[in-house]
């Protein structure tokens, strides 16, 4: 992995968000790279521009990739750093 925009602190993912990469054969590491890289992925505009806000403030940072039709994931960096988590929008 490269170096990023922001810490990601503990890399934590939902067996849903790993079985959907699985199964579409998705590395879930080339997301988390273009997560903290500052890829945000399939998100309107303004959240892009949120998520640019937030990189050296105390705030969320969500990214989001369509993976299927049917399947999203977004991946969440807590606002504190401590931790980033992989997982399908549907179990959010």
């Amino acid at each position: 992995m490269k170096n990023g925009r922001f810490p990601l602190g503990k890399l934590l993912t939902t067996p849903g968000a790993l079985q959907a990469c699985e199964d579409t054969g998705v590395n879930p590491l080339n997301l988390i790279d273009r997560h903290w890289s500052g890829d945000w992925g399939d998100l309107p505009e303004e959240d892009k521009k949120e998520n640019d806000f937030s990189i050296d403030k105390p705030l969320r940072i969500l990214s989001a990739y369509v993976i299927t039709p049917d399947v999203k994931i977004w991946i969440i960096t807590e606002a504190d750093w401590s931790a980033t988590i992989i997982l399908r929008a549907d179990e959010y």
